[in-house]
């Protein structure tokens, strides 16, 4: 896969993974600027391409009452701020076909959340900026059925479309990642695993989605062994008190080591 298509990337020359992470949410500029520094600290030290992920709003909340963003212009600023600041990509979801245009003067790649992959009209608004679309697998669709997400934005006109596995349903409130899905859609487009998204244990009756933080590096690795060409995870100085899906996140103190034992794997597998 060629990374030197997204403006700004590093290590693109790299045998490594790519990386896609950063807070759930915008939550303030503060925040978004000193997650982003530390993990930009990071994949340099690796040569780790990196590309910085917040949402510039959550549309996609269990209850009302939940935090949705802390408007979408200071929000979207907010990203540019930390890409031309620190010289990185940047990547948000969009929900509304008018998102797309949008942000698309802001950040680098576009994402599609899974609920909404077989939106064909947002798939194509996404894909008709020119940007980067990364398409999340639905809950509830099966590997093979990513490739017509795919072929909606090549249809487009657009060849730059990813795929993000972030698990599949098992049950009301629980999710698990089948691995074999992983050679399948990397026949269709690079494929990412969404390491954090995968261990949310949605559905809760008090309304807030929680999570298997305890098993990141167990997915992880799993997904390197497997030659994903990306992950994705989600990060905070204070998963605890995130605005948004805090349950499943990853402490950033946390960060740096998985990323080394990660890269030490890679290392293995490009050898066999």
């Amino acid at each position: 896969m060629n990374l030197q298509t997204i403006p700004k990337i590093k290590h693109s020359a790299s045998n490594n993974f790519f990386l896609l992470a950063g807070p759930c949410a915008i939550e303030g500029e503060k925040m978004a600027i000193e997650i982003a520094e530390r993990i930009l600290n990071i994949t340099d030290k690796l040569k780790i391409p990196f590309v910085f992920k917040g949402s510039f709003k959550k549309a996609n909340r269990s209850r009302i009452d939940s935090f949705t963003g802390i408007g979408d212009d200071k929000a979207l600023e907010i990203l540019k701020q930390v890409s031309t600041l620190l010289d990185v990509p940047t990547v948000t979801d969009i929900h509304e076909i008018n998102d797309a245009e949008k942000a698309a003067q802001y950040v680098d790649v576009l994402q599609i959340p899974a609920f909404l992959v077989r939106q064909t009209d947002l798939v194509v608004a996404a894909a008709k900026t020119g940007k980067i679309v990364n398409l999340k697998k639905g809950q509830f669709m099966s590997p093979e059925a990513m490739k017509h997400a795919v072929i909606k934005v090549n249809d487009a006109g657009n060849n730059n479309a990813w795929i993000t596995d972030r698990g599949t349903m098992f049950g009301y409130q629980d999710m698990i990642v089948d691995f074999r899905g992983i050679p399948t859609m990397r026949k269709f487009a690079p494929t990412i695993l969404d390491v954090t998204h995968s261990l949310q244990q949605p559905n809760q009756t008090v309304g807030v989605t929680g999570g298997r933080p305890d098993m990141i590096e167990t997915i992880a690795r799993a997904g390197i062994v497997n030659n994903v060409d990306g992950l994705f995870i989600e990060t905070h100085f204070d998963p605890t008190n995130a605005k948004s899906d805090g349950a499943n996140m990853l402490h950033l103190d946390k960060l740096e080591q998985l990323l080394i034992n990660l890269v030490e794997i890679r290392k293995t597998v490009n050898k066999l």
